[in-house]
């Protein structure tokens, strides 16, 4: 069976591109889905390699659903974060879905998780795929 990745990004996707990337350097045998809140994000995650793009709040409740995987930043699961890109709808179904989540803990949603250390994106995104990695 081919794992489902979701990597879910909005702005201008180039966090959920860099994972896409990384997904694809470590051989991963997975469809990989880059689900953008808006276009610009959507079309800078395909140009990383995904399998499929889709947009919007319909495309990420329908990924969600049969998703083996859900990469992105914290914000994802926070209603109105992203600059007010992801509605409740959205966190609902990153929230309820029966995926393992892989959140990024940038501090771009006015959130911060206790307990994370600061660090480089580029070594958040190396422990995003090694989740993946280490149970693949």
């Amino acid at each position: 069976m081919e794992l489902k990745i979701v990597v879910i990004d909005g702005q201008g996707g180039r966090m959920g591109r860099t994972i896409i990337e990384e997904l694809r350097a470590a051989q991963i045998e997975a469809e990989i889905i880059a689900v953008g809140t808006n276009s610009a994000a959507t079309a800078t995650m395909v140009g990383g390699k995904a399998d499929a793009g889709a947009t919007g709040e319909n495309a990420l409740i329908v990924n969600c659903r049969d998703a083996d995987y859900i990469i992105g930043p914290l914000g994802i699961v926070i209603a109105d974060s992203l600059h007010g890109e992801i509605s409740p709808r959205m966190a609902m179904a990153v929230g309820q879905s029966r995926a393992r989540k892989i959140l990024l803990p940038v501090s771009r949603c006015n959130t911060y998780v206790v307990g994370t250390q600061e660090m480089p994106f580029a070594e958040l995104v190396k422990q995003a795929v090694r989740q993946i990695v280490s149970r693949y």
